[in-house]
């Protein structure tokens, strides 16, 4: 029972700190440390203390698994070169020097104890990298280097803590200690046998998957495919790390072949859900270990100022080797081409916040209690382990959204992302109506008719977040709005009926989850037109054609209206014009659809925007954007 509440007050503590961390416009995570080193010192709080196994074992991989199976397979792979070079060399070099610093600073530690920490403090933490990253808008190829390489960083530092344990235990007993031949073998038998578990695993799986149609099995599956990759691999001494990251990674990117759309949603809800528990309970619990780990140094012979010294300048030395490491990397070994959203080479600020963003995490806690008791100065080791993961928290966590600021690092732009949108639904419904025209159908009810009607809407309403108008209504949002209104007087309706008794229990939920999928999906889409309403103006080019490219953007003149629509007595929702002829028409949300009907009265095949201060293009022909 004491477990139980004691739990069940994390959670609780969890959801109250993170709640008021949103209010304050904080990092959660850090917020949360901060209370758990104060709470740490709360009299009557329960001792708690991190335990390596129930880390490795019941956190680390279901943590790992949530932001694989989110992970960007293609992009991955497209940054792979430099996130080996992050998650393999950083770590290693990290590892060496920090053994070497805390060798000379600590009388009597062993070199297999300096490396032993060494490599506990080397691997940065996915967790709080991507938490803080993606709150202040860090663009998206940061992430997804900072993601790639904290998903395979613990491999290579547990398997260089293993390696320094294991000498450190072949020198006690009087052994000549583990040459580099040894090291090297462990690490490719540990890394390659992982990576099997996790392809077995992902090959089971689809291949169950590929006969589910029931979205609850399909959900229980994905709850016990992180826990068996991992201890599949551990069994035979491969790196379980790896073999969740390629199982979450494979998994994810099959994802849309494999599973219902129903799995897919829910497993996306339950992962998102676990994961935030999980990622915050860790912070917290990284801060309640304050109290005790301070209380272990009053053990050590050492003086306050040794163990001072000692703490800051490994939590220095961290910090300034892996800047060290980034610049020659990247202008030595990496040289990357442009960067798919700007179209340009990655400029070195890029490379500066790649480098500071090192916060490091709960793996590093949880491994430190690996190094053996009896280990010479072993609660000193214990408190620099902390000291570097709250000192990057809360340094680098703190100044990172300063220094991309004052970097003028571009964060992702919601504008370039709607115009994508638009123009991949553009894409897919073209082969939708290709393959509708394939279909050998007797459509004598009009259902094609249906879903053109349908899909344009879909697709009008894709369009529409593109405009820039702050004070008018889009037929987009009017419907959205008109629809909640009915949804809300619906769903009434439905519980007056249930609370009479005379409708089947079943059947009411069914009819209430239509409900709530239908505004959650408008809920989505009016959440992604006000972030547009503050996004600025369209800068990405799109794929080029021969149209587009004898096309450039011109200065739109227009009196701000629709000809046709004037004479029509008709209304238009934005204007376009045409780049051949300087025909200004009114887009496909209006009525009159002008614009398009100017292209096939004419052949005249681009057409640009209209509305102020944007300038993308639109190819008739080929349905490109630019």
């Amino acid at each position: 029972m004491e477990i139980a509440l004691l739990l069940v007050a994390l959670a609780v503590g969890v959801l109250v700190v993170t709640g008021i961390a949103e209010r304050l416009d904080v990092p959660a995570p850090l917020l949360l440390v901060v209370v758990g080193v104060a709470g740490s010192y709360v009299p009557g709080m329960p001792h708690i203390e991190l335990e390596a196994e129930v880390v490795l074992l019941g956190l680390l991989p279901p943590l790992l698994y949530s932001v694989a199976l989110s992970t960007s397979l293609v992009d991955f792979n497209a940054n792979r070169r430099t996130i080996l070079l992050l998650s393999v060399g950083l770590v290693v070099f990290t590892t060496l020097g920090v053994g070497v610093l805390v060798h000379a600073l600590l009388p009597g530690l062993g070199w297999a104890a300096a490396f032993a920490i060494g490599a506990v403090v080397a691997p940065p933490d996915a967790v709080a990298a991507t938490a803080v990253g993606r709150r202040i808008g860090l663009p998206r190829r940061i992430v997804t280097i900072l993601e790639g390489e904290s998903l395979l960083n613990d491999a290579t530092a547990l398997v260089a803590l293993r390696t320094a344990v294991a000498a450190g235990g072949v020198a006690m007993a009087g052994g000549g200690g583990v040459d580099a031949v040894d090291v090297g073998l462990d690490f490719l038998l540990a890394a390659g046998g992982g990576i099997a578990v996790g392809v077995a695993v992902f090959f089971v799986v689809a291949k169950v998957r590929r006969r589910l149609t029931n979205p609850l099995m399909d959900t229980a599956i994905s709850l016990v495919v992180p826990f068996a990759a991992y201890i599949a691999a551990e069994e035979i001494h491969a790196s379980g790390v790896l073999a969740v990251v390629a199982a979450g990674l494979l998994l994810g990117h099959k994802a849309p072949v494999l599973q219902s759309a129903q799995s897919r949603i829910a497993e996306r809800t339950n992962w998102r859900t676990i994961a935030f528990l999980l990622e915050n309970a860790v912070f917290l619990l990284i801060g309640l270990q304050a109290s005790t780990l301070f209380g272990d140094l009053e053990e050590s012979d050492l003086g306050g100022g040794r163990i001072a010294l000692v703490c800051a300048l490994t939590l220095a030395a961290v910090i300034v080797l892996r800047l060290v490491w980034v610049f020659p990397a990247r202008y030595l070994l990496v040289r990357p081409g442009l960067d798919p959203d700007t179209r340009r080479e990655p400029p070195w600020s890029y490379t500066f916040l790649l480098g500071w963003a090192g916060m490091r995490g709960v793996v590093t806690l949880a491994a430190a209690f690996v190094i053996p008791e009896g280990t010479a100065h072993r609660e000193v080791l214990l408190f620099v382990a902390f000291t570097v993961v709250a000192g990057t928290l809360l340094l680098q966590g703190l100044t990172l959204p300063w220094i991309a600021r004052r970097l003028e690092v571009p964060a992702p732009d919601a504008m370039d992302d709607a115009l994508a949108r638009a123009t991949l639904l553009q894409q897919a419904s073209k082969a939708g109506f290709k393959r509708m025209k394939q279909a050998d159908v007797d459509d004598v009810h009009g259902v094609g008719a249906l879903i053109k009607q349908r899909i344009e809407q879909r697709n009008f309403a894709a369009w529409e977040r593109l405009g820039t108008t702050a004070d008018e209504e889009t037929p987009s949002e009017l419907y959205a709005r008109l629809r909640l209104e009915m949804i809300a007087a619906e769903r009434e309706r439905v519980l007056e009926i249930r609370s009479e008794g005379t409708t089947p229990s079943a059947v009411v939920a069914e009819v209430l989850a239509m409900l709530d999928v239908e505004e959650s999906l408008l809920d989505t889409a009016s959440r992604e037109r006000a972030e547009l309403r503050t996004a600025s103006a369209l800068r990405r080019p799109g794929e080029e054609c021969e149209h587009l490219a004898s096309h450039p953007v011109v200065e739109t003149v227009t009196d701000g209206t629709c000809p046709a629509c004037v004479a029509d007595g008709t209304r238009w929702v934005a204007l376009r014009q045409c780049l051949e002829c300087g025909h200004v028409g009114c887009c496909d949300s209006s009525p009159g659809r002008h614009a398009t009907r100017h292209f096939h009265d004419t052949g005249h095949p681009v057409m640009q925007s209209a509305e102020p201060d944007e300038e993308w293009r639109w190819c008739y022909p080929h349905h490109l954007t630019a």
